[in-house]
């Protein structure tokens, strides 16, 4: 009979076990007036091909944080690779987001941009994404 060993830190499997990996729908950014704030003041960090503008919401009750992905129609004409791309996106971010959440001290609203006419691969845009958010990180210090 052939015992298991684990070969992992215990403490970091009990830390990423009590992380939450999801993308609720109170996480989901789709308040006009807060896309338009977004845009009109909102400031960015980028790491090419990712762009994350933020800014930090006021509104009462505002949830912790509040992300939306956007690929441009410019790049990508056809909406099957918009949406791929944006699955793409959310999906590093949904993995990922505990990078943003472990530093904000306010809630904070987001937008996260793939702006590249490049198909980039899972992983390199996985890798972006960490690089991008630590960035955004340094910045919030």
């Amino acid at each position: 009979m052939i015992k298991f060993k684990p070969t992992f830190n215990s403490r970091l499997f009990l830390y990423l076990c009590a992380m939450s990996f999801t993308y609720p729908k109170h996480e989901k950014l789709k308040s006009k007036s807060t896309i338009d704030l977004l845009f009109s003041e909102g400031k960015s960090v980028s790491k090419y091909p990712l762009r994350l503008v933020y800014v930090e919401n006021t509104e009462e009750n505002a949830e912790r944080i509040k992300m939306g992905v956007s690929v441009s129609k410019k790049y990508f004409k056809k909406a099957v690779d918009r949406n791929y791309f944006k699955r793409v996106l959310r999906e590093t971010y949904r993995l990922n987001k505990h990078l943003l959440i472990d530093n904000l001290d306010k809630p904070h609203a987001f937008m996260f941009f793939y702006q590249t006419k490049e198909r980039l691969s899972y992983q390199e845009i996985a890798e972006k994404t960490i690089q991008l958010f630590q960035k955004f990180n340094e910045l919030k210090k």
